[in-house]
């Protein structure tokens, strides 16, 4: 996938996002936490293994994964493609020691046949975090796609592992890189106006 100028560069050393990672975390801790943050988006917890992982999300980080979302739910609308937003649905097995909770996460189809989001979408602003494939392979997450440095690279749940795939499976058809385009663009409502140009107009990258 091309890289937008904008991002291609960008040093992504942890200075933008606050991460704290706490080590020897029970699953009740884990839990106890969740309990303490309640209901909002932010900050975003992670667990594997007994490590925690705690981020609370810059302003771009917000921006981008909002904006990747919409680019998302634009394709959808254009392709006449039901979708369910589930956002940072909490994803959670104790027996499996794994929980985390996705930028953006979709369900397509019937969401009441679905326990999982079949795609969740991950976005690398600050590097050296947990590793998420990890968790999200015991999950059962069908496909994830990392943002990082203007790219999106998705990934496919072959068995129990991820593999990098070309292009998405869960949403055949879409073009990635037209989709990363107008990640550059001022607003979201320009990002929004643009893509769907371009897809009426065949789906031509600008």
């Amino acid at each position: 996938m091309t890289a937008q100028p904008r991002y291609a560069d960008r040093d992504d050393t942890p200075t933008d996002d606050h991460i704290i990672q706490l080590h020897g975390v029970t699953w009740a801790d884990y839990e106890r936490l969740l309990e303490i943050r309640g209901d909002h988006s932010a900050p975003r917890i992670a667990y594997l293994h007994g490590t925690v992982e705690i981020m609370s999300p810059s302003q771009t980080h917000e921006s981008v994964k909002s904006m990747i979302g919409c680019l998302v739910e634009t394709w959808c609308l254009e392709r006449g493609i039901p979708f369910l937003t589930v956002g940072s649905w909490t994803l959670q097995s104790e027996p499996k020691s794994r929980g985390v909770e996705p930028d953006e996460s979709y369900i397509f189809g019937d969401p009441k046949a679905a326990e999982r989001p079949q795609l969740a979408i991950e976005v690398v602003w600050t590097a050296g975090r947990i590793d998420k494939l990890a968790i999200y392979r015991r999950l059962g997450v069908a496909e994830v796609w990392f943002w990082r440095k203007g790219r999106i690279t998705p990934y496919a749940l072959r068995g129990e592992h991820y593999v990098p795939i070309a292009a998405s499976e869960v949403l055949p058809g879409l073009d990635l890189e037209l989709l990363t385009s107008f990640l550059g663009n001022p607003t979201t409502f320009d990002a929004i106006r643009g893509f769907q140009a371009a897809l009426r107009a065949g789906g031509t990258t600008p």
